[in-house]
């Protein structure tokens, strides 16, 4: 490269600045709700799962500030906003995974069905069988296909054959996989496709009989053919699940939930029903955000 080209490029920002510039333009526009409660709250609205002034903490690092959200049940929530807004680690306050990080400190309230999650009286393996987690690269297992799906029966103490047999198939069909892989069980659950794995994932997840299943951008991986297949897979699983999806698809967001929450620096900027939320958003970061004007 020559001299001239190396200055010539010397004063343009990289990716990252940009996008911190683009932040704070945006945390300037309104900053957090007074109190946690933010545009489009509803105190009346309940939830399979609600949170109270949720708060969280990596060390002294701030991950969510004051979140009051309830998550209808049987139906499909998006979450949406910038990486690293708060969205995942959302995700991981509802199952408990922040357990495993050093550091991490959860404040305020996590209710399932009226019970405190973060009681030291619950017993987490029964709270994580009751919410299950898709992630965001397909994750199979370096075992059978049908150990796959019969691990987690297994770990809460299924041992019966037959018993087994009918949680994978059903496990396999609610996933709308098993008339693709029926005839090959017993092969490596490593040799599938792309789509194929994340579908045995949602099985996987699906054979411990969850109410509440959680999405970490389930299709970011995935190719067009294989990511609608998940959309598909999904809106029809709502009829028994309440799904809560993290998704920067905003095509998606509006094809398959039934409600938006947008994250913006750890804080809700704004809730609503999809279609009001993407076709009249009252608080002007919502907007630029959904235009694309940052993000």
């Amino acid at each position: 490269m020559t001299e001239e080209k190396k200055t010539a490029g010397a004063g343009l920002p990289d990716k990252a600045s940009v996008q911190e510039a683009q932040l704070k333009a945006m945390q300037g526009k309104g900053g957090a709700a007074t109190n946690g409660f933010h545009t489009g709250y509803d105190p009346d609205l309940k939830g399979k799962i609600e949170a109270h002034d949720l708060g969280l903490h990596y060390g002294d690092f701030e991950a969510l500030k004051q979140i009051n959200l309830a998550f209808p049940e049987k139906q499909i929530t998006a979450l949406i906003g910038p990486s690293g807004c708060g969205k995942s680690s959302l995700l991981k306050c509802l199952n408990r995974m922040n357990d495993l990080v050093p550091g991490a400190k959860v404040t305020g309230s996590l209710t399932i069905d009226g019970l405190d999650m973060y009681d030291p009286k619950v017993d987490l393996t029964s709270l994580r069988k009751r919410i299950g987690m898709v992630f965001q690269q397909p994750n199979p297992f370096p075992m059978s296909l049908y150990d796959n799906v019969a691990y987690g029966p297994r770990l809460h103490g299924t041992t019966n054959k037959r018993e087994l047999d009918e949680i994978v198939e059903r496990s396999l069909r609610g996933a709308a996989l098993w008339d693709e892989v029926k005839d090959r069980l017993k092969r490596s659950a490593l040799g599938i496709s792309g789509g194929q794995a994340q579908r045995l994932c949602i099985a996987r997840a699906l054979a411990v009989e969850p109410e509440v299943l959680l999405m970490d951008e389930p299709t970011s991986a995935l190719d067009p053919l294989s990511t609608a297949s998940i959309e598909q897979l999904v809106t029809e699983l709502k009829k028994d699940y309440t799904i809560i999806i993290v998704t920067h698809n905003m095509n998606q967001a509006v094809r398959i939930s039934d409600r938006t929450v947008f994250f913006l620096l750890g804080e809700v900027v704004e809730e609503n029903l999809t279609d009001e939320l993407f076709s009249n958003p009252k608080d002007e970061r919502t907007e630029d955000y959904i235009t694309g004007r940052f993000g």
